[in-house]
């Protein structure tokens, strides 16, 4: 008995349906493939896992030499890269106490200039070792406190003449005497403008450094109080004359006076509150108000009104001490404004290249 075997597809169906089968699952993938990349752009840019870094602050070590014998005085260590100077001066401070911040002064040669204490650290570095040259600045003072000495003592002193102390002028001679008008007035403009001067140091000008050596205070007070002495003991005499034209001297040199103090505030103002266009400073420029006219012609009109106050008061007073001391002021105030006037043409070219510094033609 033969038993009945199944008929076989044909050879060529098989391989059909095989081939079949394959694409069948290919086109499936293809489809299942699309649909994730659809998914992920949906979702948006796969963004990778954060890879934790171990990251390490590189920190500065400095090295403070003696200037002079350039011995080591110390190191400051564990510096952070984003440290000023003024923090490397207290870290110093505490190392060595007698020299306290403002009276450190720190070059990066021995015959550089100081470095400001906003410096950052980071600039100055070439490796992980700083070195840096120690010079000690001596005893300093802040400049509100040098200004507010120097100019109190001509205030206090010319008024200790005017009301004629007994132990400096002679008591009979100077009740019977009569004082000239110019005397009185003399007294209210010399007041006028240290009272000025002490008002501006306190809520007008703004100060760049901190300190100063005690040293220049010292020149300062002793050149301001004894030509104050000089010129209060002349114009308070009871033996004091008058200006060879009278009243009209007086009275035209007096008006000239009180414009130049006028006009000397007004500008300390202007300075003192520059307009800023984004990070660069402007060079200060005449507004609607008469007095700041003078930025059209002079850099420094501020050490201009001064040297005017003073003349004006010689003018007024006619006497040779405060004649004198307006030269002298005459001859520091132009040195001043020379080197105001350089720092100015390196910082705003275009609109001082045609300014004198504070006399035009002339300085």
């Amino acid at each position: 008995m033969h038993r009945r075997q199944k008929p076989r597809a044909p050879e060529h169906k098989r391989d059909f349906a095989a081939h079949g089968g394959a694409m069948s699952m290919s086109h499936n993938d293809t489809r299942s493939f699309f649909n994730f990349s659809q998914l992920v752009l949906s979702a948006g840019h796969l963004k990778p896992a954060p890879v934790l870094k171990h990251s390490k602050i590189t920190y500065f070590e400095v090295e403070i030499l003696d200037v002079q014998s350039k011995k080591q005085i110390c190191i400051v260590d564990k510096v952070p890269p984003s440290s000023t100077l003024l923090d490397v001066k207290h870290k110093f401070h505490k190392a060595c106490p007698q020299w306290y911040p403002s009276r450190v002064g720190l070059q990066l040669e021995r015959n550089g200039p100081y470095l400001k204490d906003s410096v950052n650290i980071q600039s100055l570095a070439v490796s992980s070792i700083i070195t840096l040259y120690f010079t000690d600045l001596g005893q300093q003072v802040g400049w509100t406190t040098f200004f507010l000495t120097e100019y109190t003592g001509p205030l206090l002193i010319y008024l200790l003449f005017y009301i004629r102390l007994s132990t400096i002028y002679d008591q009979v001679e100077s009740t019977k005497n009569f004082r000239h008008p110019v005397v009185h007035l003399a007294c209210f403009c010399h007041c006028l403008h240290y009272i000025r001067h002490l008002l501006e140091t306190l809520f007008v000008h703004k100060f760049s450094g901190g300190h100063t050596p005690l040293k220049n205070m010292i020149k300062g007070c002793a050149f301001y109080w004894g030509f104050t002495s000089w010129i209060a003991y002349y114009i308070n005499h009871p033996r004091y004359t008058p200006p060879a034209f009278g009243y009209r001297q007086v009275s035209f040199a007096a008006l000239a006076f009180l414009i130049c103090e006028a006009g000397n505030h007004f500008i300390n103002v202007a300075l003192a509150h520059q307009n800023h266009s984004g990070l660069k400073a402007c060079f200060p420029s005449p507004t609607y108000n008469p007095f700041t006219w003078l930025f059209l012609v002079v850099s420094c009109p501020n050490y201009t009104y001064e040297v005017g106050s003073w003349i004006s008061f010689t003018v007024m007073t006619q006497t040779l001490p405060v004649g004198i001391f307006a030269f002298l002021i005459v001859i520091q105030m132009s040195l001043w404004a020379q080197k105001k006037h350089k720092l100015y043409l390196k910082r705003f070219y275009p609109e001082v290249r045609r300014k004198a510094a504070m006399i035009p033609i002339i300085f």
